[in-house]
């Protein structure tokens, strides 16, 4: 049986981190992007953080954030991944405490292999659809046949996932892990217990 990792990302109430680590994703996300329909606060944050336990990864989402408001949810949050999803570059990233993920949002014109190699301390890579006025969370899936270059090489896929084409995502390129959002979701933010459950199964089995 193969698994693909899974990460629930946008996670707003400690119901669902509960329901979330109760199911054994690997990961849930945490987005502190004040414009985000997920944004949650500190505080909260680092009760839900608190509540997975010590084998759920939490990671922290920011989009261009000061390096102070990075370095505060470190310490407030107790964060273990940090996920860049705006338009930082290698030298913000990488002066951070913690081990990050840089988001490459999939434009049409976009040249794969480059924009990975400015990125040479990155403990991965997320590939997420593009939008003009979007940092992620558009529900839209992009071509992922643009990745099956990257076969053989830790793909974390985000864009449109549900529990419908999870299993066609794992098919069609073997990534290293699926991050997931909306599509478990019953509005933003609320998660839905039953659809994390059809998610997680869909990626346990191929």
């Amino acid at each position: 049986m193969n698994r693909a990792r899974v990460k629930i990302c946008g996670i707003t109430r400690l119901e669902d981190a509960i329901s979330a680590a109760n199911l054994g994703v690997d990961a849930i996300g945490l987005v502190f992007y004040a414009e985000s329909t997920r944004f949650v606060k500190l505080s909260l944050a680092a009760e839900i953080a608190a509540t997975v336990g010590p084998f759920v990864s939490v990671v922290g989402l920011f989009v261009n954030a000061p390096v102070h408001q990075v370095n505060e949810a470190i310490t407030s949050v107790g964060l273990d991944i940090l996920q860049f999803h705006g338009d930082e570059d290698e030298a913000y990233c990488s002066q951070f405490s913690k081990p990050y993920i840089k988001a490459i949002r999939m434009h049409h014109d976009l040249n794969i292999n480059e924009s990975i190699s400015k990125y040479p301390s990155a403990r991965g890579f997320l590939f997420d659809s593009w939008s003009k006025d979007k940092y992620g969370g558009t529900g839209k899936v992009f071509d992922w046949a643009r990745l099956t270059s990257l076969k053989g090489r830790p793909i974390i896929l985000a864009g449109g996932l549900n529990p419908d084409n999870a299993r066609k995502a794992i098919s069609a390129l073997n990534p290293y892990a699926l991050d997931v959002s909306g599509g478990v979701e019953e509005s933003p933010g609320v998660k839905s217990s039953r659809l994390m459950q059809l998610f997680v199964d869909r990626c346990s089995t191929t």
